[in-house]
């Protein structure tokens, strides 16, 4: 990182680049932050055009051969950066011996981590399993990319894999850079987003702690994990949504702020939710890759004597008055709440993905997580 000739451009970070990279020093051995994809590719695979193409990519757009100065406040754009690739062979062996091996591979990649120093914070693995059958492995820093810009990332990685089958010349629009949105940040006014920040959790001066409510404010507790599965169509969400005029997302965490103000006992609670913080005032938005998403606190107010959708409507209007803060830092929403210093702001956490995340890479048959 000392070559300045190597070096494209030096600039700050976004408030969530500054956590993650906060937490991954503060706990290297953990892995927070380690994105990992694995995908089985179907058919006959050109495998040089394959790491052509995200070659390209990688050239295209500068937050892929991005690093972090050691102190962990500047992102470092080197000009070139070249990603690890790890190609394996495992026809001959037994399909239950395949399926073992990759888990043990996944780990010890997970285990391995990144140093965020060194650019690019990103790898590939590709195993042969069968003459047409390929199980294919991205890994990367979280603190490069959200899961709008990785599906972007995988659509562009097709587009430009298709255009070198045909030997064509792609001309896409140039990228707007990521610095682009970091300088938009630095010239956004914090009065009016202290000031909508203050208005929106007036009178919230503790959590709402789910935990509390089920061991009555004891420590301890076991944690586990619990997968549920709903199909929107078969269970009628998608047509209610529709007759309500709301979102899907305004669907769950209404059904999430009435289960805690349920269980803790109060009509008025607190939770955190990921947004994806695009600005619709900065141009070309939609379009950046980066690290754009943001954690911000969701108020919920049930009251009697109004219909289920007309609160679910004040509660999607709601979420669009947020729209315009929602780049707010995290640790300066709470400083303008009436929580203290030292107690988190809120307990739960509700993240509502939604984007196109299947046939990214032209020979990608299906993804997993």
């Amino acid at each position: 990182m000392n070559d300045k000739k190597k070096i494209e451009t030096v600039y700050p970070l976004s408030p969530l680049q500054e956590g993650m990279l906060f937490h991954s020093a503060a706990d290297p051995a953990a892995g927070l932050y380690f994105e990992q994809t694995s995908y089985t590719l179907e058919g006959r695979l050109d495998v040089e055009r394959f790491r052509r193409a995200w070659e390209c990519v990688i050239e295209r757009h500068a937050i892929l051969r991005t690093a972090f100065n050691k102190a962990g406040t500047a992102q470092v754009v080197f000009k070139r950066a070249s990603a690890p690739w790890t190609c394996l062979d495992w026809r001959e062996l037994m399909e239950s011996q395949r399926a073992s091996e990759l888990q043990a591979y996944l780990a010890r990649d997970r285990a391995e981590g990144f140093d965020v120093t060194n650019a690019p914070l990103l790898r590939f693995t590709l195993i042969r399993l069968t003459d047409t059958s390929y199980k294919f492995v991205v890994s990367y820093h979280h603190v490069l990319l959200d899961g709008w810009s990785y599906v972007r990332v995988l659509n562009e990685v097709t587009t430009f894999y298709e255009a070198l089958g045909r030997d064509a010349e792609l001309h896409l629009p140039e990228p707007r850079p990521y610095r682009d949105y970091i300088k938009w940040l630095k010239q956004q006014d914090q009065t009016q987003s202290e000031a909508f920040w203050r208005g929106r959790l007036s009178g919230i001066a503790e959590p709402t702690s789910l935990a509390d409510a089920f061991t009555g404010g004891a420590p301890g507790g076991k944690l586990c994990e619990i997968e549920c599965i709903i199909d929107s169509d078969a269970t009628g969400l998608t047509e209610l949504t529709r007759r309500a005029q709301i979102t899907l997302n305004t669907l769950v965490q209404g059904g999430w702020g009435l289960l805690l103000s349920r269980y803790v006992g109060r009509p008025d609670v607190v939770f955190g939710a990921t947004v994806s913080g695009r600005p619709p005032a900065l141009a070309g938005v939609e379009q950046m890759i980066g690290l754009f998403i943001n954690t911000l606190p969701v108020r919920v107010q049930v009251g009697a004597g109004v219909s289920v959708t007309s609160w679910l409507r004040q509660l999607q209007r709601e979420a669009a008055d947020a729209y315009a803060y929602q780049h707010a830092r995290l640790t300066d929403v709470h400083a303008w709440s009436e929580v203290a210093a030292g107690r988190a702001l809120f307990d739960t956490l509700v993240v509502f993905e939604n984007y196109p995340a299947g046939g990214a890479t032209g020979a990608v048959s299906g993804g997993e997580a």
